[in-house]
């Protein structure tokens, strides 16, 4: 019998406290996470590499006086919210390449990276438009992204384990909606879309922890931790106002929990099937979690204790649900 969770949706808003929970988790020793938490030595997925290399691609493209494809501008929201499930999409890739060990060694490893997010791409019925620029455009990108691209796919490479033995994926991703919406959130907003796009096999192993904060914490987090020297960082990367009210200001999770045919899970209705994924919620509204960042040896132990209550009351209510 498993006594891990194979697979972890790590969900909130942004600057919730994703990051520095997983900070936490690293912190802890092996035995110890799996027993109290039912957490294997953890494995990666984010899908903020790919929401940095796609501004990075209209970037490069503003460059060269071509029109963006993906984001009006680095302040404001994707031109079409499907790209929300080109993100899962992504995820989808990542996840099966790592059970499955996939090596590739691409001449580019940017032209690889565009390609497959026009693959995504297309599975959410967008567009392939990295493959639609002119032919000059696409091969100066490659070159001003190949370093950052390389980097990507030798990380991707480098965590594939030898074994899954005791071992948990984490999935980390943030989503949400306009400020001021009306539940439920429709079209492309939200969990509700997002969770449906995910693959059957994330959907039959996961479960979801979700940190929740009030949209103004995430805020008011959000712009504290920013550090405009270090945009692809996942610890110090800052999300502009336009996007933080325009993307994120509110979550549907609270919705999406009162109205599940099961009690403590999240129903998801995707091919043909109806998944209930256990959820459990680590309240950060007071925050608990900012400390985190510093170095391990500057941990206060009363906070340390906080969190981890915190964090195993969250894990236990996933693990009685969690079909092993």
């Amino acid at each position: 019998m498993d006594q891990v969770f194979n697979t972890i949706l790590l969900v909130a808003l942004p600057a919730s406290g994703k990051s520095e929970v997983r900070n936490f988790m690293a912190n802890i020793e092996p035995e110890r996470l799996q027993k109290e938490f039912h957490i294997g030595a953890n494995l990666q997925l984010d899908d903020f590499p790919y929401v940095h290399m796609m501004r990075r691609i209209d970037e490069e493209l503003e460059k060269l006086n071509e029109e963006r494809v993906y984001y009006p501008d680095n302040d404001h929201p994707f031109f079409d919210g499907r790209d929300w499930g080109t993100l899962c999409n992504l995820l989808n890739e990542d996840y099966k390449d790592m059970k499955n060990r996939t090596i590739v060694k691409p001449e580019s490893a940017a032209q690889f990276l565009m390609e497959r997010i026009d693959r995504a791409s297309l599975a959410v019925g967008l567009a392939p438009r990295c493959s639609l620029l002119r032919n000059g455009a696409r091969e100066i990108i490659c070159e001003k992204l190949e370093e950052e691209a390389r980097a990507m796919l030798d990380a991707k490479h480098a965590q594939y384990p030898d074994s899954f033995e005791n071992k948990t994926i984490i999935i980390e991703c943030a989503r949400g909606g306009p400020d001021g919406s009306a539940m439920p959130l429709t079209g492309a907003f939200g969990y509700q879309y997002s969770f449906p796009q995910f693959c059957p096999e994330i959907l039959e192993n996961a479960v979801i922890l979700y940190i929740w904060v009030t949209p103004e914490e995430s805020r008011r987090k959000n712009f504290a931790r920013a550090n405009p020297d270090d945009p692809g960082s996942n610890l110090f990367h800052g999300v502009p106002l336009p996007v933080m009210l325009g993307d994120y200001g509110c979550d549907d999770m609270e919705y999406l929990m009162e109205h599940t045919t099961v009690e403590d899970t999240i129903t998801v209705k995707a091919y043909g099937r109806t998944y209930h994924l256990p959820i459990g919620v680590f309240d950060n509204r007071e925050d608990k979690t900012t400390f985190l960042r510093a170095n391990k040896a500057l941990w206060d132990k009363a906070r340390v204790d906080d969190v981890t209550q915190a964090i195993r009351t969250a894990t236990d209510t996933m693990w009685r649900n969690y079909k092993r």
